[in-house]
């Protein structure tokens, strides 16, 4: 009987352990924690108003991007042109507004349209041609930043687009991507098991809107990944391409649609960026790409496909945003920022393949 009992508690103990361990971004947040807790106690700015405000709204724009990665990538793909994306369909609206006179909003559908476009190209391409996607949204992001900078330096004579606030209409724009929420928390504490961490602001928290944007944004594709049939497609195009192929599943309009969400995503990114600044310019985004990438794997997703998680992502930005503000805030030199991303990407792959092989091994 007593045995029984201890092989049945050995048995809950296991299923319990398999579970959490089958939750890619488990590590992801984890590591949150670690790090808040870290800059919050060895800084004098990074948990204040101010500071809180900073590394969220720097946090937000890449997370956004970050959870489109997410799903192009447990998809089995890659796009290379996302970062490039948020400056063209910024500049877009820019140059459309300034030098044309078109209405902001006419503007801000044409950019959402052109996007599309392009992430649908990119899919297309890749279906058909049977090209590694890492080749083909590269030939595009060196498209998309020829066009950002010689475009619009022939248009306006300028590689930046300034003065967006005297845009007709331009306050309605920013009231939906570029305003912030004011809120008064006055004190809060976290209780982190092995310490207690106590916060009192005089002054209010700047939440802009971009970090809703990228709430609803997380919340969205997690629904999608984990409660709907094209959530189980692109879990599977990922995991076995010719497998879901034979068993139906529409391989060829998951894998597009995933590059249009990918490229809609960096339109959402370009308008929040230009109603945030009230400027955009021509290297917006460049660079960003393997960022998105980063934050993508930190968060679970496995560079191969078929595994991974929205959520995840959305802590992986989370966690380069703190640090990328941490950094500052501590006073060390910023170029150890690079160093700490090479770090982390190379740890969480480890973690995530080492993760993995301790799930399948407990079931």
């Amino acid at each position: 009987m007593t045995t029984a009992t201890v092989d049945d508690e050995r048995i809950a103990r296991t299923s319990t352990l398999t579970k959490l361990l089958k939750r890619p971004e488990i590590g992801a947040l984890v590591a949150a924690i670690v790090i808040f807790a870290f800059f919050a106690l060895t800084t004098d700015a990074f948990a204040t108003p101010s500071g809180s405000s900073t590394w969220l709204r720097g946090a937000s724009t890449i997370g956004i991007m970050a959870v489109a990665v997410s799903l192009l990538m447990i998809g089995g793909e890659f796009d290379l042109s996302a970062g490039a994306m948020t400056g063209f369909t910024g500049l877009v609206v820019g140059v459309l507004t300034r030098e044309y006179g078109v209405n902001i909003w006419a503007a801000i559908l044409v950019s959402l349209l052109l996007a599309l476009v392009i992430g649908a190209v990119n899919g297309i391409l890749v279906m058909r041609t049977g090209l590694p996607s890492f080749i083909v949204t590269l030939g595009t992001f060196f498209v998309l930043q020829g066009i950002d900078l010689a475009g619009t330096k022939a248009l306006t004579g300028q590689v930046a687009i300034q003065g967006m606030t005297q845009v007709p209409f331009y306050d309605q724009a920013k009231r939906v991507f570029g305003s912030a929420l004011e809120v008064q928390p006055h004190w809060f504490n976290l209780n982190l098991g092995f310490m207690r961490l106590d916060f009192d602001w005089s002054r209010p928290l700047t939440i802009n809107a971009s970090v809703f944007w990228w709430v609803g944004v997380t919340a969205l594709a997690t629904w999608i990944l984990l409660r709907t049939r094209t959530g189980n497609w692109i879990f599977s195009v990922g995991g076995a391409q010719t497998a879901s192929r034979q068993i139906g599943v529409p391989v060829f309009k998951t894998k597009v649609g995933l590059f249009m969400t990918t490229a809609g995503a960096g339109w959402l990114v370009g308008m929040l960026l230009i109603f945030t600044t009230s400027t955009v310019q021509s290297n917006t985004g460049v660079g960003q790409e393997f960022i998105y990438i980063i934050c993508a794997v930190v968060g679970g997703c496995l560079m191969t496909g078929g595994y991974g998680s929205a959520i995840g992502a959305a802590f992986g930005a989370l966690i380069y945003g703190m640090v990328s503000q941490g950094i500052v805030y501590a006073g060390w030199d910023n170029n150890w920022l690079k160093a700490f991303l090479g770090v982390m990407l190379l740890g969480a792959v480890l973690l995530n393949e080492w993760v993995r092989k301790r799930a399948e091994t407990a079931r």
